[in-house]
């Protein structure tokens, strides 16, 4: 089959994501594997005849998704809504695949005895402007999903502290008085004594297949994405 007529699907490059969408591919029929070297990110598909597999880290799937340079994607919801602005007009999702489930959560300091709800940090923000000078700070890597969901809960006495690691530890270290981040168990959100708002959940992420609305569908992928949702319908039935 020539390159026209070849789709590209993105999947996570390493650890247990990419582990757990080969097993979830190969548990309906399509066998994906890592070919070459171990540093070498190539790989095969067997089952559909013109897929092809592409090798990227979670963080690129969504960019590749949206410039079309790719035409179906395996990452978290998360990082979809995250990284592209109206994320529904470039992207589709097709499966919700059942595993990498993770909560984006608003967490306080255990010690905010009288900080619940979101309500109440709304009252915190706007008394801790007024006896610092400044606005609350809170540390995140998902600016997106974060100043959109405190819109549309009316807190507005806050700032953004970016925080691309270890964002937990950000208030011990007093570079933020709070923090919004990803967990799937809160062990280290409890180990650094902090507690998840109740009304606080900003986004519930699982790994998702997902369809560009941007790449060319023309020259014969479309049969080749019909021929892979027949498999995998077939394998869910």
């Amino acid at each position: 089959m020539s390159d026209a007529a070849t789709l590209k699907l993105g999947v996570p490059s390493k650890g247990r994501l990419m582990e757990k969408t080969f097993d979830w591919f190969g548990a309906r029929g399509v066998i994906l594997r890592r070919t070459g070297a171990e540093r070498e990110y190539a790989g095969a598909v067997e089952g559909v005849d013109g897929l092809e597999l592409v090798l990227l880290s979670a963080g690129e799937i969504p960019r590749e998704l949206a410039a079309g340079r790719i035409h179906l994607g395996v990452t978290g919801t998360d990082l979809i809504r995250e990284k592209l602005a109206a994320w529904e007009m470039q992207v589709a999702e097709l499966a919700p695949m059942g595993f990498g489930h993770a909560d984006l959560v608003m967490a306080v300091p255990q010690c905010w005895v009288d900080v619940e709800t979101l309500d109440d940090l709304d009252a915190v923000a706007a008394q801790f402007r007024k006896t610092h000078g400044f606005r609350l700070r809170i540390a995140t890597k998902y600016h997106r999903l974060v100043r959109n969901f405190l819109k549309d809960q009316g807190v507005a006495d806050y700032q953004l502290v970016d925080s691309q690691g270890a964002t937990e530890g950000t208030v011990k270290h007093e570079t933020a008085e709070m923090v919004a981040d990803i967990t799937s168990t809160g062990d280290t959100l409890r180990a650094n004594h902090l507690k998840v708002l109740s009304d606080g959940v900003v986004h519930k992420s699982q790994a998702t297949l997902l369809k560009s609305r941007k790449a060319d569908w023309d020259g014969g992928r479309r049969e080749i994405l019909r021929a892979l949702e027949a498999a995998l319908r077939t394998a869910d039935e």
